[in-house]
């Protein structure tokens, strides 16, 4: 269930710093079919089901044309992931989240440097699992939400590759630019609880700058409590 979490983390948290939105389970493919009419709609206008499908549709089709050059060279996914999913991601937010506390004592520079290594990261270890997203795995739900909310979540449903139905559930919250994700939620996980008791747990034993410099390393967010002996 953790890998499962941190891949949901790797297709919207990518798009973001914090995603991928991340976004799936190892090789778990988001939806593919959205009526044209919707795809262009502006962001502003779109519902927050709209935002997830179509992102996930526009990400899977560019794959789906040259995928062996993908799987080649997985580290092409970014410019996607860029393209597609970090319009819909609402990076600060989430990675002021994740930080709790130490987002409100961490320097402008922490904060940036942060958010930065998180995603590329991220980017750096999940690609090549970004590739092979198909079409048909993932089915997302209509939402109702009132005009006066600011708040919604999208439930969708994902099969993985032995058949099991996973509940994926994004978290969404109007901005400015139109609603965005901020938390994923696999199977009652949210990726936001986990990575901030991982990353607490280092951060109280070596302070951020050790877990930021890990990040900028290339090291697994999973992994690192285990490289720097972090007892639980």
């Amino acid at each position: 269930m953790r890998v499962t979490t941190l891949l949901v983390a790797s297709t919207w948290m990518t798009a973001g710093a914090v995603h991928a939105n991340l976004v799936c389970a190892q090789g778990t493919a988001l939806a593919t079919t959205i009526p044209a009419a919707t795809a262009a709609t502006s962001t502003t206008q779109q519902t927050p089901s709209d935002i997830i499908q179509s992102a996930a549709q526009r990400t899977v089709n560019e794959m789906q044309s040259n995928r062996d050059a993908y799987r080649k060279d997985p580290s092409k996914v970014r410019p996607l992931v860029d393209k597609y999913l970090l319009p819909h991601f609402d990076t600060e937010y989430a990675a002021r989240l994740v930080l709790g506390q130490y987002w409100r004592t961490a320097n402008p520079e922490q904060r940036k440097r942060f958010i930065d290594a998180f995603y590329h990261s991220l980017l750096r270890n999940y690609s090549s699992a970004l590739v092979e997203l198909t079409p048909d795995r993932l089915k997302v739900f209509p939402t109702t939400v009132d005009p006066s909310a600011d708040h919604a979540t999208v439930r969708t449903e994902v099969t993985g590759y032995n058949a099991d139905r996973i509940a994926m559930n994004y978290s969404m919250h109007k901005t400015p630019e139109g609603w965005k994700v901020y938390d994923v939620n696999v199977e009652g996980i949210s990726y936001i609880k986990s990575y901030r008791e991982d990353f607490g747990a280092q951060i109280q034993q070596l302070g951020l700058d050790s877990l930021i410099a890990h990040l900028e390393e290339g090291e697994k967010p999973a992994d690192i409590s285990k490289t720097t002996d972090v007892k639980w």
